[in-house]
Parts: structure tokens; C-alpha cells; sequence
């Protein structure tokens, strides 16, 4: 501690001391009135006199826990690095391995933090208060608080910056460091909650950095504007269409999702949804900063599209109406994503997958339903190398050219990389394994090359040799024209020449 800050200390003491001393012999010597008057003056020179202020948090407020107190710990456990004066820590864990330590300040040490230039001190305080006999309280219990010392001058800026900014940072840590779960509709329209431990990460994602970076720089703005969403009278969600290939990782997107926001899944079954209003009460059931996943969308129910679902209630009894109305249609779910319902909740992201982008209906399409459309499509090269770091952490073996190349010309996905990959944990037999399996299918996808050409050029000579006989059918159908054309010519020349033959002999 500098030797000035310990003058000021001392000085402040003194003072303090005196001021005492004159507090103690006035009361024993002047009247009331006198003592109240000068006790007032005393009280207000030391506040003048004094150059610091003090905000004290309470661990309780009442019978409540005080969140404040909670944000400041969780806050101050990410300064204490910073603090290497400190000589006593407070270290705990709440899981059964203890992976996960937490620490914090202990009684009695002072910790300082800078922000934007101003130093603010923090302490923590325990005391022991005596429990009151007659509400049933027999011992002492204790209070801890903690104490945060700063310039007078301060004072407007720590109380509208300061603990307002240490209140986001820790609510951001606690965000981060949530526990995610993914909900399924197994019993109607009730989510079940299970813990999701799905490890994928856009760092471990294997799809090129350009396709992942524009998925994340599009989810970061989503989040930061709540404002932006409110100023334009828009609900404030996103939708994503996934759309590729089986094994094309889009499930392992989802988790990444869930995992860079740190939202909860709430993974929708259509096919176990009985009705329109059982669909409203899963999806207003659900949180704010939350994934409603809807997989598969082509496949998992028949969505008709609504031109046909008005010509189908035109043409059938009461009796059919009601029993179409028991069903869930495309236009009770377009209500909730993009229709009354859809202010139900904020901050959400909806995702549908579909291996065929082309079934999809026309208005599930269209933006502010789905707002970005990302096709997932084969392993290319980039994707490779992200694979081969993620199982056997290496960024270059001798066997890449030879993979790289094949992989430009063979159609694989990186659901089938990443299984040779993992079969053995030597990287030369796992990348070997692999180059074997993309020649295998090179060479098969030459032999249905080669097998299609044949097959196109069977065609062409049966064509060929169709077109070829109907041309001799019809040369020959020709000749039989022509010669029964001569036929009939000769026959009535012969008749001609009778009848002239006739006629003479006759005269």
C-alpha cells in the first residue's frame, strides 16, 4: 500500500478519535438541545471531511436471499486472479467429482477491481447476530455482507454503473455456465426434461469456417437486439431451415446451437400432437431463451397445404370438419411461428430439418418463418481436416493430398468420416481405413458411371434400331402399296381391254 494512502488512513483516524472524545464530553456537559445541534454539525463536517463511501450487501434481505449479493460473488470470483496480494481463498464444489471449484473471497481480505479507471475496493464482512428468545431463536447465527469502498465522488457512478454492470457480467456467467436440457413431448402436450450433454461446439462442427461464421454472427445479432425487435413490432425469434443429405451433421448444428447460446431444446414430435389447441399449450409452455426443433418436417406429419385443406372442408360434412379440426395442420403451426401466437415468448430460435427442401410447402419458406435456409450438404475438405483434429488431434499427416483429392471427387458424408475415424486409435490405420473407403467408393461410383453409360447407349442402339425397322416397315408397307396400286392399275386395264375385246366381238 502506497506510504500517502497510509498518511490519509491515519489522518482520517485521528481525526475520527477527536471528534469522538468532543462527542463524549459534550454529552456530559451541555444541555440536550446543545449536544443534538452540535452532534448534527459534527456529523455533517465528517461527512465532509471524509473521502470515501461505503455500499454494504447483505448475504439476506428479510427471509429472501439477496441477488445482489449472489452477482457480486459470482462476479468477484472471476477478479481474484487479478488480486495476487490476496492470502486466503474460499474454495467449494457442489458436484461429487469437484471438477467444477468455485472461489471465492474469504472473511477478513481485501480484493480491489478497476473499472474505467476508478478503484473500488471490496470486502467481506461476517458478524454474529444473537437470535431473539421470545420468536423461538436461541443462537447466534451469522451474517456475512459484503463491503465495497470507493471515492466519494463515485458515488453516481458505482451505484448507476458499477453494480449495474457487475449484475449483467455475473447473470452472463451464470447463463454460461447453466446446465442445458432438452424437453420431449412423450405424454401429449407435457414437455419431459432430460439433462443435454451433447459435447459439439461450432469449434468441433465440421463444416467450412466461411458457412460457420455467418451462422454465428447471425445468431450473435439476433440476441443483442431485443430493442431492434421491439422498435419494429416483430417477436423477437429467429427461424433456421436445415436442409441436406442424411448424416450431414445438422443434429450436431442443433447442439452447437444450443451450446454457443446456451438454450434450452425443446425437441417437438408432431406425429404425438393430437390436435391444434394440444400444440398451443406445448409451445406456450415452453421458456424464453429456448430451440423448438421440429425434425424431419416433410416426413413427421402430413402437413397439407392450405389450399387443399379448404377444398377438402368445402366438400365434407359437419361430422368430417370436426374430425379435420382434431388434427394438426399446417396452419395451426404457421399461427404460432409467425402468426398471433408467436408473441407468446421471446428470445427463440426455431429450427426445422428436412432431408428434401422441395416437399416443404411454399409458406414454411418464406422469411420470418425461415428466416436463414443452410444446406448441409457432403464432407469437403475443410470438413475433413476439422474431423481428423476432433478425433486424433493432428493438422497434417502424409495421407492428406490423397484424401483431399478423393474427397473432391467421391460423395461422402461426414457422418461416414467420422466413423472410420473413430474405429481405431492409430491415426495411420484410421486415415489408411479411410482411403481405402473413399476408393471403394469412387470405385463403385465409377461402376455405376460405367454402368449408366452402358446403359444409355443400349438405349440409343435400341432407339436406333427401332427407329430402323420402322423405317423398313415402312418401306415395305410402301412397296406392298405400290405394287397393290400396280396390281389394281393392271387389273383395270385388263378390264378395260375385256370390255373394248367385248364390244367388237359383239358387233
Amino acid at each position: 500500500m502506497a506510504p500517502s494512502y497510509d498518511k490519509t488512513i491515519a489522518t482520517a483516524a485521528s481525526l475520527a478519535a477527536s471528534l469522538m472524545l468532543v462527542r463524549s464530553l459534550a454529552s456530559e456537559l451541555l444541555p440536550s438541545e446543545v449536544r443534538d445541534a452540535l452532534s448534527s454539525a459534527l456529523a455533517s463536517l465528517r461527512s465532509r471531511m471524509t473521502w470515501q463511501h461505503t455500499i454494504v450487501i447483505e448475504e439476506t434481505e428479510g427471509w429472501s436471499g439477496n441477488r445482489v449479493y449472489g452477482a457480486v460473488k459470482a462476479y468477484l470470483a472471476t477478479r481474484i486472479n487479478a488480486n495476487i496480494n490476496m492470502q486466503r481463498l474460499r474454495v467449494s464444489s457442489i458436484e461429487e467429482d469437484a471438477k467444477k471449484m468455485v472461489v471465492s473471497m474469504e472473511a477478513g481480505e481485501e480484493m480491489v477491481d478497476l473499472y474505467e479507471g476508478v478503484e473500488f475496493r471490496w470486502f467481506l464482512v461476517t458478524r454474529e447476530v444473537k437470535g431473539d428468545p421470545n420468536n423461538g431463536g436461541g443462537g447466534a447465527r451469522e451474517i456475512r455482507s459484503y463491503e465495497v469502498r470507493f471515492h466519494k465522488r463515485q458515488k453516481e457512478k458505482a451505484l448507476k454503473e458499477y453494480l449495474p454492470f457487475i449484475v449483467a457480467t455475473a447473470k452472463a456467467i451464470k447463463d454460461q455456465e447453466r446446465s442445458l436440457s432438452i424437453y420431449m413431448n412423450e405424454y401429449g402436450d407435457e414437455w419431459s426434461p432430460i439433462d443435454l450433454q451433447h459435447p459439439s461446439t461450432f469449434d468441433t462442427l465440421a463444416m467450412d469456417q466461411k458457412q460457420k461464421q455467418s451462422i454465428v454472427d447471425d445468431l450473435d445479432r439476433f440476441i443483442k437486439r431485443k430493442d431492434y425487435y421491439r422498435r419494429i413490432g416483430k417477436a423477437w425469434k429467429r427461424g433456421y431451415l436445415l436442409y441436406g443429405p442424411p448424416g450431414t451433421g445438422k443434429s450436431s448444428l442443433i447442439a452447437a446451437i444450443a451450446n454457443h447460446l446456451r438454450f434450452n431444446i425443446y425437441d417437438l414430435e408432431l406425429t404425438g400432437v393430437d390436435s391444434n389447441s394440444d400444440l398451443r399449450r406445448l409451445l406456450v409452455g415452453m421458456t424464453n431463451r429456448s430451440i423448438l426443433v421440429v425434425e424431419d418436417i416433410d416426413c413427421t406429419i402430413e402437413l397439407k397445404q392450405r389450399e387443399e385443406d379448404d377444398k377438402e372442408h368445402a366438400k365434407s360434412n359437419s361430422t368430417e370438419k370436426k374430425k379435420a379440426e382434431d388434427k394438426v395442420t399446417l396452419s395451426g403451426l404457421l399461427n404460432f411461428i409467425d402468426g398471433l401466437w408467436s408473441t407468446s415468448g421471446e428470445e427463440r430460435v426455431i429450427i426445422f430439418t428436412t432431408n428434401y427442401k422441395e416437399r416443404l410447402d411454399p409458406a414454411l419458406l418464406r422469411p420470418g418463418r425461415m428466416d436463414m435456409h443452410i444446406h448441409m450438404g457432403y464432407c469437403t475438405t475443410e470438413a475433413f481436416r476439422i474431423l481428423a483434429n476432433n478425433y486424433h488431434s493432428i493438422d497434417y499427416h502424409v495421407t492428406y493430398p490423397e484424401i483431399e483429392a478423393l474427397i473432391e471427387e467421391v460423395t461422402v458424408t461426414p457422418a461416414e468420416v467420422a466413423e472410420v475415424l473413430m474405429r481405431n486409435d492409430n491415426t495411420d490405420v484410421a486415415l489408411h481405413d479411410l482411403v481405402e473407403l473413399l476408393k471403394l467408393k469412387k470405385k463403385d461410383a465409377t461402376e455405376i458411371e460405367t454402368e449408366s453409360k452402358q446403359a444409355e447407349e443400349k438405349k440409343d442402339a435400341n432407339e436406333i434400331k427401332t427407329q430402323s425397322m420402322q423405317v423398313d416397315e415402312k418401306k415395305i408397307v410402301d412397296e406392298i402399296k405400290t405394287e397393290s396400286v400396280q396390281v389394281e392399275k393392271k387389273d383395270d386395264k385388263k378390264v378395260v381391254v375385256k370390255s373394248e375385246f367385248t364390244e367388237n366381238g359383239s358387233g
